[in-house]
């Protein structure tokens, strides 16, 4: 990781204007298996990246090479009226899905271009997105195996524990629930 800078940008109209730099990056990375996803997913994603940077806690961690963004992640606080876990494809209990607003952390996105892969950057964004958060739990979504076997490995190995499967609107694909517990 020698020569990156991180920087990190709260919720705010900053925030929403830095996620035009990451545009780029998102439709190089997401273009790759098992994504496919075409230039109208980047509009897509601009579009709800905006929304979420609007959201209590929001949080945005650029991870630089000189001038060149080598990855990014973000994430914000689950609000208490979150229907975040009413997705869920099995039921999960209701003392756990009870959010005060400051309970869970969503880790919306985070991604390394594949230069950069495999030198601790998402790590080290990963540590930074969610240092200083007193929060229960960490929560993200990822792709089922074997389809993201490498990120579903690499949360595993950072403590994260599969939940499930959750959908997330009618058109979203199915993605695995991970948890990462903080106490």
């Amino acid at each position: 990781m020698t020569g990156l800078t991180f920087e990190q940008i709260e919720r705010s109209e900053e925030a929403a204007r830095q996620l035009e730099s990451v545009v780029p990056a998102y439709r190089e990375i997401y273009a790759e298996p098992p994504y496919h996803e075409s230039p109208q997913d980047a509009v897509d994603f601009l579009l709800r990246a905006r929304r979420q940077a609007t959201r209590e806690g929001f949080r945005l961690i650029l991870a630089w090479a000189s001038d060149e963004l080598v990855g990014f992640s973000f994430g914000y606080w689950l609000p208490a009226d979150t229907g975040w876990w009413s997705a869920m494809q099995e039921p999960l209990e209701e003392d756990f899905v009870k959010e005060s607003g400051r309970r869970t952390f969503n880790v919306a996105e985070i991604a390394v271009r594949r230069p950069w892969r495999r030198q601790g950057i998402a790590a080290e964004m990963h540590r930074r997105l969610i240092a200083g958060l007193e929060a229960e739990r960490i929560t993200l979504t990822v792709r089922p195996e074997p389809e993201a076997a490498p990120a579903q490995a690499t949360y595993a190995a950072w403590g994260y524990q599969s939940l499930g499967r959750a959908r997330h609107g009618d058109l979203s694909p199915a993605y695995d629930v991970m948890v990462l517990s903080t106490r």
